[in-house]
């Protein structure tokens, strides 16, 4: 079910701490500044609007693929898309198609059965030694393939209290060396919530490693704060960042600066990268993001065969046309800018890795 945009944007105040929008014009709007809150707050939240800005029909746009799964994409990311081409690879991540409302067999609410994982609310324990805490449902970017489309987020805790009874299960089993972030997009947070959490996880003293999965440098380079750095570098925990880039263009100058910052900081940087019918699946596309990462000190680490979450059937590409391309891919670059190509089985105490 779609939200109004006042409600939406009352729900992500609640999860990120930042103010609700305002209507321009009416008591209290919001200065133009550069933060990051301020960029989310500019951020386009209508397909036929995304079409009017991009130069495209408005028609192009599925409205009742955006009410399934509302519309939200940065000023920073719009600026990168070219206008007038339907098809510009990153265009077809946040453009909801009328081929999202296709039902295909084998495409269901819970790809990767998120749910049989829970082992309270808000944490996922899939693998040995690790631990996900879904740290929020709000994102800075809305991915038309995201696996977690259909996510029961309203469950996951919001509160400290809840926080403290999720943080409690991973305290109490020592098999647990590495905590990974995730959501939604843990960097939606503002910084003081992170680093109260990133504080109660070094505590734990059989956890080594805090992992944060993100889009937000790539989305609003703006995101990566000095206190974003101080919470993520400053704790006993070895600081790792896994970004989401599925294409060079992502990273523009501004992306690149950000992640720079990271680097320099002394924070492990790994992309993962999904697999796209009509985004990057190609080897030379694939090659160009790999050297473009490795540029700015990224490397590259997972090409996810696509989670078959409903709605998405349309970015499918077969696992043997994949494997095609990653062979031709590894004839192209070093063996250390070629990714992992795996998909995640329910069940398997690993990803599966294909190529």
């Amino acid at each position: 079910m779609s939200l109004a945009p006042w409600e939406a944007e009352s729900r992500m105040s609640i999860l990120t701490g930042q103010p609700p929008l305002v209507r321009p014009g009416s008591a209290g709007s919001p200065r133009s500044d550069d933060s990051w809150q301020a960029e989310l707050r500019l951020a386009v939240r209508d397909g036929g609007e995304l079409c009017r800005r991009l130069e495209l029909p408005a028609e192009l746009a599925s409205a009742a693929g955006a009410r399934q799964f509302p519309v939200f994409v940065p000023s920073a990311y719009l600026a990168r898309i070219r206008p007038g081409d339907p098809r510009d690879p990153l265009l077809r991540q946040v453009l909801p198609l009328a081929d999202e409302m296709a039902e295909n067999p084998g495409f269901t609410s819970d790809p990767v059965n998120d749910l049989g994982a829970s082992l309270t609310q808000g944490v996922l324990k899939k693998y040995h030694g690790r631990a996900l805490l879904v740290t929020t449902g709000a994102c800075a970017i809305h991915c038309r393939y995201c696996f977690r489309r259909h996510f029961p987020y309203a469950e996951v805790p919001h509160s400290d209290a809840a926080w403290d009874r999720a943080l409690h299960f991973i305290e109490n089993d020592d098999t647990i060396h590495e905590v990974i972030l995730s959501g939604g997009d843990p960097l939606m947070l503002v910084d003081e919530k992170l680093a109260a959490l990133a504080e109660k996880i070094a505590a734990i003293a059989h956890v080594a490693r805090l992992r944060v999965h993100t889009r937000l440098p790539i989305m609003i380079p703006a995101r990566v704060t000095e206190s974003l750095i101080a919470w993520l570098t400053e704790s006993r925990l070895t600081p790792i960042v896994v970004i989401h880039a599925n294409h060079a263009r992502e990273l523009d100058d501004a992306v690149g600066e950000s992640l720079v910052k990271l680097r320099q900081a002394g924070v492990t940087l790994l992309n993962q990268a999904v697999l796209l019918r009509g985004i990057n699946d190609s080897a030379a596309t694939l090659a160009s993001l790999s050297e473009r990462l490795i540029e700015i000190g990224v490397l590259p680490y997972y090409l996810h065969q696509l989670d078959r979450v409903a709605g998405a059937s349309h970015f499918e590409v077969p696992v043997e046309e994949g494997c095609k391309i990653v062979a031709e891919l590894r004839a192209r670059l070093p063996g250390y800018l070629v990714p992992q190509y795996v998909q995640e089985v329910s069940g398997e105490p690993h990803k599966i890795v294909l190529s």
